[in-house]
């Protein structure tokens, strides 16, 4: 039933950009786990190995804290609706910060978002499909607009504020270096 491939194909496109949610999985060599649900159409194709996707501000950071060290990550996609399919995708991440000279070009991807924090580029060199059987369904009512409403309120300087509080590390105590990027 499983299948794996080198690199994203039309029929992957196709199914990636139709889901309304993906998960992504990232860990150091002795950190938690941290698995994170995405959503607000924060992710792009560029090419047949390479995806972006942005994160906005949360209360935590642990994504970015884990791929500076441990850069592996999986992007995961489940449908939720018709043919059963779960699609991952794994490969090497980076996160880009609003002073990264590329955080324009690839910031432009994506309409203007209210807490925008860091692009993360995914290289993928693997993608694995499996059946989905067991996936049950799931009806899509919509997009939460309370994100962008809190992180619109706070501004830039608030969100800074934010970020030094609550993203400066991980669970596990690992920097996040945010603000090392974006001061």
């Amino acid at each position: 039933m499983g299948q794996r491939f080198s690199e994203i194909s039309a029929k992957h496109s196709e199914f990636i950009t139709a889901q309304k949610i993906f998960f992504v999985g990232t860990a150091t060599e002795d950190s938690r786990v941290n698995i994170s649900p995405k959503g607000m159409d924060a992710l792009r194709i560029l090419d047949s190995t390479t995806v972006i996707w942005l994160n906005v501000t949360g209360s935590g950071n642990e994504t970015a804290a884990h791929v500076q060290t441990h850069p592996r990550m999986t992007i995961m996609f489940a449908s939720f609706a018709g043919a059963p399919l779960i699609l991952r995708l794994y490969g090497t991440a980076e996160a880009v910060h609003h002073n990264d000279p590329e955080w324009q070009s690839l910031y432009s991807h994506f309409p203007p978002t209210p807490g925008a924090r860091q692009i993360f580029r995914l290289k993928v060199d693997l993608v694995q499909n499996s059946c989905g059987m067991a996936v049950p369904f799931y009806d899509y009512a919509g997009e939460r607009e309370q994100l962008k409403n809190w992180a619109s309120g706070k501004g830039d300087e608030g969100l800074k504020d934010y970020w030094q509080e609550k993203n400066q590390v991980s669970l596990d105590g690992i920097p996040t270096h945010i603000l090392d990027k974006n001061t």
